[in-house]
Parts: C-alpha cells; structure tokens; sequence
C-alpha cells in the first residue's frame, strides 16, 4: 500500500508533469466514467459524471494516505489503497484491463485510476472533512512536535508499532516507514507507549520525520508491481531483510507478526521491553 512519501511523490509528479506529460493542476474536467461502481465511495457513479465535468483542477494535495485533489467547487479524494496507481494517458489509448475510474481532461489526456485488486477508493464531496476529520497529526507538520508526541503516547496504552499505524493516531504512516522509523529510534515494535520517556520520545520523533523525509526525497519505495519510480527500497534498514545483517550492529535482523502485520526488527538494537 502507498504511504506518505508514496503519495507525497504521486501529488508532486502530477502538480509538475511527467517526462512527456503535463501538469494535472489548471486543466479542467471534460468528462468522467465509472467502470467498478463500488471504486467510487460516493456520490453515485451517474451523479458523479455529471457533477465533476466542467471542474477545474486547482491544487493537488495530500492528506496522510489520501490524495486530495481541490476542483472549482467539490473536492476529489482519492484512497489507493492495497493496488491502486494513478496514470496519466492519451484519452485516445484504449482502455486499459483494471482501469476503475477516469477523467478526460481538456487537454487531450486522461487520469485513470489503476486497481487490479478493487480495494481504491474515491470520494467527491464539498465537505472534505467528513472523510479526512478522524486523521490525526501530519508527521511532517510544524505542528507536530516532540512535545505533541509524547502528550499522544501517554494517553494510550498500545504497543508502538500497530499505533503508530493507527491513522487516527498519526496520518500516513504503513508498515515500512514504521519498522524503519522504530529501528533508528532503537525501539522494539512492542514497547508500550505510555511507558515511553520523553528522551525516547524526542528520538521517535526525529526518527519518524528523517526517514519519512529521506523516503520522500527518493521517490517513496517501489517493492511490488504497483508504485513505479521510488528507490528508497535500495537503503531499507530492516525492512523485508529477514536474516541479512542489522547496518548498524551486525546483528541478523529478525521477523515477528505483531497486529497481524510482518514486522521486522533488530533484537540488539532494539531489545524487547520487559
């Protein structure tokens, strides 16, 4: 699944154009088709189509794990989810297998959303907050401080790994940017987070904004078929490295499930809490 620097990228290269594409931002919608119903989570694919055309493309944004895209009137939100990508096209391309949803623009081109697994999601609204409202902090906000951090950790008595996953808690954050933040931190995925200091605290978070800043500056990670472009998967810390040796000590990295979810960590650099 995409996460913060993945999308932070996909938002970049749609605002500035691609190598032989141009900029989404100040074209306006000509036309809009639905081809999975369930893709779009509301309105309804017919009111869809008719309330989108005539949009134009203001600002691209992102909110956490959501692209935000601000229309003339309505706001376009769109969810990757486990397969999704955005692909811009000539709008004389045939349609390709696994499109769900496209818009042509006045330009020639079309945006279509790509999902083989049908797990994205778009929503049109002019009440973005009904969706976006339960998020919490941005990671990479000023807003967020070391200081905000801690008042988070102390009023929850969770396991660090599965919270700080929790989009309520933190926006934007999967399990890779997780497991990699947690090993800089030097702590173990299942640390209580009321039983944090404030000196681990301040190191959490600079961990989380360095390796999510490192991860957008290289494009986000492209580990599968489905996001294209990123290297940040050349300079993994722990990271799908099961067995192969901790870059910081040597030491074999190990592999645990912990909220169902594959998990890997250092048991020396990250000692399990007692």
């Amino acid at each position: 699944m995409p996460e913060l620097p993945e999308v932070e990228s996909i938002k970049n290269l749609l605002s500035t154009g691609g190598p032989d594409w141009p900029p989404l931002v100040g074209k306006t919608i000509a036309a809009a088709q639905v081809l999975w119903q369930r893709t779009l989570a509301t309105p309804t694919p017919k009111q869809f189509s008719r309330q989108v055309v005539g949009q134009a493309i203001k600002t691209i944004e992102r909110r956490g794990k959501f692209l935000t895209l601000v229309l003339s009137r309505d706001t376009l939100l769109i969810h990757l989810r486990m397969s999704g990508d955005l692909q811009m096209e000539p709008k004389m391309r045939p349609i390709a297998p696994h499109h769900r949803l496209f818009l042509e623009l006045d330009n020639g081109w079309r945006l279509a959303l790509n999902d083989p697994r049908k797990f994205g999601r778009v929503w049109l609204t002019d009440q973005p907050n009904t969706v976006l409202g339960k998020l919490g902090p941005e990671p990479l906000d000023d807003a967020f401080t070391p200081e905000a951090l801690y008042q988070r950790l102390q009023a929850r008595h969770r396991q660090l790994k599965p919270l700080l996953m929790d989009q309520s808690f933190l926006a934007g954050l999967g399990n890779i940017y997780t497991d990699e933040a947690l090993h800089l931190a030097c702590l173990h995925p299942l640390t209580l987070s009321n039983q944090l200091t404030l000196e681990q605290t301040e190191r959490l978070w600079a961990s989380l904004r360095a390796i999510l800043q490192e991860g957008i500056r290289l494009n986000g990670a492209s580990i599968d078929w489905v996001y294209r472009g990123g290297e940040f998967q050349n300079y993994f810390r722990v990271y799908q490295r099961t067995g192969e040796a901790c870059p910081t000590c040597g030491t074999p990295i190990q592999r645990t499930t912990v909220g169902q979810r594959g998990t890997h960590f250092c048991p020396t650099c990250q000692p399990a809490p007692t």
